[in-house]
């Protein structure tokens, strides 16, 4: 059984998650893959990794949220796109 991750370290991937308008899982996972394949194995590293993501999503300009926002809306606006079935 996993162990129970750390505040501060939920918290980075919430942020993280939030801007990439992923769960909190899945930002949690990118974060640990990317620690391991750098060998990193405490939490503050960890923590840092994800602020380091965090910066680096926000110095792209690309906000996925409005992205897969403006994809919804392009599919629901589709003319062989089926409402109902």
């Amino acid at each position: 059984m996993p162990g129970i991750p750390d505040r501060s370290f939920n918290a980075a991937c919430g942020r993280l998650a939030t801007h990439l308008g992923v769960s909190l899982a899945s930002a949690r996972r990118r974060v640990e893959i990317l620690a391991a394949q750098e060998g990193l194995r405490d939490t503050a590293a960890k923590v840092a990794l994800a602020e380091k993501l965090l910066d680096e999503t926000r110095a792209s300009g690309l906000d996925r949220g409005q992205l897969f926002d403006g994809q919804l809306r392009s599919v629901g606006e589709d003319d062989l796109f089926m409402i109902e079935d």
